[in-house]
C-alpha cells in the first residue's frame, strides 16, 4: 500500500468513495442523513482540492484507490489556535480489518504534524450502528470528547 496526498484530477475516485460512506451510513441507519449527487460531489472535491481547503489522504492498491480521509484546517480558542478536521473517512469494505484504516490515521497524523496543528477531529456516524467505527478511532489514539454532532440546515 502507498499513501499520499491527491491531485486534483483524481477527485471524481474520492467523491465516488465519499457517496459509497454516505449510502453505507444509510444503508446501516434507515436513514436518509444526506442526498447524494454523485457529479456535485466530484465538482466539489475538484474545487476544493484545488484552492487547497481540503486535504485528501488516500491509501492505494497499486494505482486504485481504496480508502481515504478528507481533512479541513480549522480555528478555535478551545483548541489554542489551528486544528485538522476529519471530514470524512473511509476504506472499502474489502480492506477493512487489514491496517489500511490505521495506516492511514497515521499518515493523516503526520500531515497534520508537519501543519503544526495541535490536534485533530472527527465525527463517527451515529452509534449503536456504528460502534466498531468509535473503537476503531479510539484504538489508533483518538478519544471521545463530548455529545451529538449537530447540524441547522441554511436553505
Amino acid at each position: 500500500m502507498k499513501y499520499k496526498i491527491i491531485e486534483k484530477y483524481q477527485s471524481g475516485e474520492i467523491a465516488k468513495l465519499a457517496v459509497c460512506l454516505t449510502n453505507e451510513i444509510i444503508e446501516r441507519t434507515g436513514i436518509q442523513h444526506f442526498d447524494v449527487d454523485v457529479p456535485l460531489a466530484i465538482s466539489l472535491c475538484e474545487n476544493y482540492v484545488s484552492n487547497g481547503i481540503y486535504h485528501v489522504m488516500a491509501a492505494f492498491d497499486k494505482d486504485q484507490i481504496i480508502g481515504f480521509g478528507a481533512i479541513c484546517e480549522s480555528y478555535s480558542l478551545y483548541a489554542e489556535g489551528a486544528f485538522g478536521i476529519i471530514q470524512e473517512f473511509y476504506v472499502m469494505p474489502e480492506y477493512r480489518s487489514k491496517e489500511v484504516g490505521k495506516s492511514l490515521i497515521q499518515e493523516i497524523v503526520n500531515f497534520a504534524k508537519d501543519k503544526s496543528w495541535k490536534r485533530l477531529e472527527l465525527c463517527t456516524p451515529p452509534v449503536p450502528k456504528f460502534d466498531r467505527t468509535v473503537e476503531f478511532y479510539q484504538s489508533n489514539g483518538f478519544e471521545i470528547t463530548g455529545g451529538y454532532k449537530m447540524k441547522y440546515a441554511i436553505v
